[in-house]
């Protein structure tokens, strides 16, 4: 299959219809994917510009009585891919999750944080280093976020 195609419907989002695809491999941004292009999905909005409202640093997440509570997901990756996109820096941020995709079915949502995958504690990491992590690990991926809480 080729490269995605893209409508720009404004400055502030692509639309991009089609397929979830392979697309770390080839440097653009895109949904956690690892294989070839297997199943179409709707269309799915990606923001180029980030979705939070405000930058966050991982002490303010860990704040003890803080406005954020821990969320622990498995996500079971199909032959697509996890479904979700992580971006920013110490910490790294979901961007955006493809709603038919595997994270979505267990409750990942936008401006979540990520504080670990597998295991091992990323609030001190990019979203390169913790997207290395996630496609060079097992098919099942075990991620602690922080989320706002709604009280």
């Amino acid at each position: 299959m080729g490269p995605r195609t893209a409508v720009t419907p404004s400055k502030e989002r692509k639309m991009v219809s089609g397929v979830r695809d392979n697309s770390l491999s080839s440097g653009n941004s895109g949904y956690y994917n690892r294989g070839p292009t297997l199943t179409p999905t709707s269309p799915v909005l990606s923001n180029p510009k980030s979705v939070l409202k405000r930058q966050v640093s991982p002490e303010e997440l860990q704040r003890p009585g803080g406005p954020y509570i821990k969320r622990t997901f498995t996500i079971v990756g199909d032959a697509v891919g996890w479904g979700f996109v992580v971006r920013g820096s110490r910490p790294c941020h979901i961007q955006a999750v493809d709603p038919s995709g595997p994270a979505a079915a267990v409750g990942v949502k936008v401006r979540q944080f990520v504080v670990s995958v597998n295991g091992l504690n990323v609030l001190s990491l990019d979203y390169k280093m913790v997207r290395n992590l996630i496609l060079t690990g097992k098919r099942t991926v075990v991620m602690e976020i922080m989320e706002e809480s709604d009280c």
